[in-house]
């Protein structure tokens, strides 16, 4: 599994599933939607390796068209999640009144 943070989402990539994706519409996607931080390594997984952490930051849009582009036409191996701070005290809070 390989994990990119972003200023507010994290990116989890199977890598174990690209090793096989014959598209890479993760790569694609990142490159014509977003400033192409995804790139493949070695092994044509993708990978932001190449880029410190601060330029992650500096540079992901945090446009989502990875995730759905590999849902689409790549294997499902990319997933976002996008938490949001203070959520689950507010949800109980709100179930109680």
């Amino acid at each position: 599994m390989y994990i990119i943070k972003e200023k507010s989402i994290i990116i989890s990539i199977d890598t174990k599933k690209c090793v096989t994706c014959a598209s890479k519409a993760c790569i694609a996607a990142c490159r014509k939607y977003a400033r192409g931080i995804l790139a493949p390594d070695s092994q044509g997984v993708p990978s932001a390796a190449y880029l410190s952490g601060e330029e992650i930051l500096r540079l992901g849009t945090e446009c989502l068209a990875c995730e759905y582009a590999c849902r689409a036409w790549g294997r499902g191996a990319v997933k976002i999640d996008a938490p949001i701070e203070g959520l689950a005290g507010y949800l109980s809070k709100r179930a109680r009144v």
